[in-house]
């Protein structure tokens, strides 16, 4: 592997290992720290390596290892974004059930597009 590639590949591995614990913990602190992180690394590995194209760069290094990498952080990444999603049906369920609407715009009776205020009680008295 690239002695230029190496601690870069090494920096996005980390922030992507610390966005899946923070979407894990619920924390959404850490979710946008790490998230910074994982955009700075992907900055710096475009920034990295000159001219930096995926196809071009690995060809130019002629290293499997790095393409057996980057595959791998790609597929945490996507894992990454798999749980995001799950986490927002499941806050968007719960926003439902409370009676709250979702921020998606919808049309109301009249063909206006403010948000329709659909709500529901929880509970008779």
């Amino acid at each position: 592997m690239s002695a230029v590639m190496a601690p870069l590949l090494d920096r996005l591995a980390e922030a992507l290992d610390e966005e899946r614990h923070a979407i894990l913990e619920h924390d959404v602190e850490a979710l946008i720290r790490s998230t910074q992180k994982k955009l700075e690394s992907l900055r710096a590995l475009e920034a990295g390596v000159p001219g930096f194209q995926p196809d071009a760069a690995l060809v130019a290094i002629g290293s499997a290892d790095v393409e057996s990498r980057l595959q791998q952080l790609s597929q945490l990444n996507h894992a990454n974004g798999a749980l995001l999603a799950r986490r927002r049906r499941e806050v968007n369920w719960a926003l439902r059930h409370l009676g709250r609407s979702e921020s998606a715009v919808a049309y109301d009776a009249h063909g206006q597009t403010d948000n329709v205020k659909a709500t529901r009680p929880i509970a008779v008295a």
